[in-house]
């Protein structure tokens, strides 16, 4: 049987390697806010002849060409868009209205106005304080969950060890995207909190099927079979389930990243690093997080 433990020194550091660059670019950069965060202007028109994607893209093109930031177009009904944008004065309005009509046609302003923030610093902190909550929340009930785990093994750093896990996923999360930002100009919205809070849920959900199956063989052994090697026969008999969730997923993302068009591509590209953070987390973080724990416990 394959020694997976043997190398938990060796999935650390490259967990390491995956966290560090993005915390420096998440420290040095921070991340890039689109105007869900700083809020910004929505321009309301209607034209019957901006009907192709190729048309939405010359639109979005005059925006660019005059320094606008365009952060979405939204097709409000026929012949009629909503583009939104950081914020635009009334001459750069009129400056692109002027454009949009010598390219096609007569063009009415249906609405044009200053909006703030869909996600303002109140609703950013209490996101953050409903994470950490949800922390605190999973490691209680995952101790609750494994109260009859064998003794002298103790529930409370599975508990622990499955929120490292999820820190690790959001982090790697926050600091590709960090590093996108700088170097791509990727803004994160409403969306991106969303892929979080997402990428939470299966990061804890994918460490506990291998953290359930350590229960049973702990159980099963009763003591008899060393804890480091009993973690190793899990995450074997794990591996393959583990795996397979977890490509199918990321066949799925890696399919609607390719065809699932411009508005929510960053979104899926956030669950795609999260899913494969996660898998990788769960099998060569959390686990290996207990060995280590109990071997500096018996040292």
């Amino acid at each position: 049987m394959i020694n997976l433990m043997r190398y938990k020194y060796v999935f650390f550091i490259i967990s390491l390697l995956a966290i560090i660059p993005g915390c420096y670019f998440f420290a040095r950069y921070g991340l890039r806010l689109s105007i869900d965060f700083t809020g910004g202007s929505l321009l309301e028109i209607q034209n019957s002849n901006i009907k192709t994607s190729a048309d939405i893209e010359k639109v979005k093109t005059m925006f660019k060409n005059d320094k606008l930031e365009l952060a979405a177009v939204q097709n409000s009904g026929a012949g009629t868009y909503l583009f939104r944008a950081k914020e635009i004065k009334t001459e750069e309005k009129t400056k692109i209205m002027t454009q949009i009509e010598s390219n096609f046609g007569p063009t009415a302003e249906l609405r044009f106005e200053n909006v703030g923030p869909v996600i303002g610093k109140e609703l950013t902190m209490k996101a953050l304080q409903s994470i950490v909550l949800a922390s605190v929340a999973i490691v209680i009930y995952i101790a609750y969950a494994f109260r009859e785990i064998p003794k002298p093994y103790s529930p409370w750093k599975f508990g622990i060890a499955a929120v490292v896990a999820l820190i690790h996923d959001v982090l790697v999360v926050v600091g590709v995207f960090a590093a996108l930002g700088h170097f791509v100009g990727v803004e994160v919205d409403a969306l991106f909190v969303t892929a979080i809070l997402t990428v939470i849920g299966f990061s804890v959900h994918d460490t506990i099927v291998v953290f359930d199956r350590i229960r049973e063989n702990l159980r099963r052994t009763a003591g008899k079979t060393d804890f480091t090697q009993v973690v190793n026969d899990s995450l074997v008999q794990t591996l393959a389930r583990s795996l397979n969730t977890s490509i199918t997923v990321l066949l799925m993302l890696f399919a609607l990243i390719l065809f699932g068009g411009e508005t929510i591509r960053w979104f899926i590209v956030a669950l795609f690093v999260g899913v494969f953070s996660g898998t990788y987390s769960s099998i060569f973080n959390a686990a290996p997080l207990l060995v280590l724990w109990e071997e500096r416990k018996s040292k």
